[in-house]
C-alpha cells in the first residue's frame, strides 16, 4: 500500500504534562513509526494484528474500542470482524470473544441497521468502496467511488459503480508500453473496445486494455459493480477523455 503517515495525539492530550516521555513514545514512535510502516504491512493487517492481540490479553477497555473503529476504517468489514473474533475465541476464550463482540456490535452497528444496498454490497468484497469519485465525476454517468489500493510500484486502485454508472468512452494513449488491466471484484459489469461486442465482467474476469484502444466500461443496469483497475506502465502516458456511452447504445446490454 502507499505509504501513509499516522498521527497521533492521545498520549500528549491526556498524559503530556505527567508522562511526557510515555506520550513521546505512544504518539511518534508507536504510531508515528512503528503503525505508518504500511510498505510493510498494511493498515488493515496491522488492525487485524492488534485487535486480535488485545482480546487475547482481555483488554476490551477503550483501547480496543479505538482500535475497532481504526480496523473498520482499515476496510475490516462486519462481516470480516464477526469471524476474526468466533476464530479468536477457540484460541483466548469465549468470555473474551463476548466481551469484544460487545464492543464490535456497537461500532459496525451503521452495516447492520442501514440495509442500504451500498452497505450491502460492500459485505462482498475485501476491498473497500471508497470515496466519491468527484474529481473525475465529469467523465462518468452516474456515482462512483475509488479507493486506492497501492500507488508503490503499480497504481492499483477499486473502482465501484452504483447501478448504471459507467464512465465516459475514453483512450489510454502511449507511445510505448501503457494501457490498463480490469479485474472483476464483485457485482457485474460491462467493458466494451469501439467496433467490438460488450463483454461482460463478473469476479475474476480479468480485462486486458492495449493503450490507444478507444472504450469504456462500467456496471450493468441492475447492480453494483467493482473492479480493480491496475495502471501500466510506459513512455507519453496520458488519458484522453471521450464522449459519454448514450442510454441508447448502454441500454441494449442485458
Amino acid at each position: 500500500m502507499a505509504q501513509q503517515k499516522i498521527v497521533q495525539t492521545a498520549g500528549r492530550t491526556q498524559l503530556g504534562e505527567f508522562a511526557p516521555e510515555f506520550a513521546h513514545l505512544n504518539d511518534d514512535i508507536l504510531f508515528g513509526e512503528v503503525w505508518s510502516r504500511n510498505d510493510l504491512l498494511s493498515l488493515r493487517d496491522r488492525s487485524l494484528v492488534t485487535i486480535t492481540a488485545l482480546i487475547s490479553q482481555g483488554i476490551t477497555d477503550s483501547s480496543l474500542s479505538y482500535h475497532l473503529q481504526e480496523a473498520k476504517k482499515n476496510g475490516i468489514t462486519r462481516t470480516e470482524i464477526a469471524e476474526i473474533i468466533t476464530h479468536i475465541a477457540f484460541y483466548a476464550g469465549w468470555p473474551k470473544a463476548w466481551a469484544a463482540f460487545n464492543q464490535a456490535k456497537t461500532i459496525w452497528s451503521d452495516d447492520i441497521t442501514s440495509g442500504s444496498a451500498k452497505d450491502e454490497f460492500q459485505k462482498q468484497m475485501i476491498f473497500p468502496i471508497g470515496e466519491p469519485n468527484d474529481a473525475y465525476s465529469k467523465f462518468f454517468i452516474g456515482q462512483s467511488y475509488l479507493a486506492p489500493v497501492s500507488t508503490e510500484q503499480i497504481k492499483l486502485f477499486n473502482v465501484t459503480f452504483e447501478p448504471g454508472c459507467r464512465n465516459n468512452w475514453h483512450i489510454h494513449k502511449a507511445t510505448k508500453g501503457g494501457g490498463q488491466m480490469l479485474i472483476g471484484v464483485a457485482g457485474r459489469g460491462w467493458y466494451q473496445e469501439e467496433g467490438k461486442a460488450a463483454v461482460e465482467i463478473l469476479p475474476g474476469t480479468v480485462i486486458h486494455i492495449p493503450a490507444n484502444v478507444k472504450h469504456w466500461h462500467g456496471a450493468a443496469a441492475d447492480g453494483w459493480f467493482s473492479h480493480l483497475a491496475f495502471e501500466i506502465d510506459g513512455e507519453n502516458c496520458s488519458n484522453e477523455w471521450l464522449e459519454p456511452v448514450n442510454d441508447e447504445q448502454y441500454n441494449k446490454l442485458k
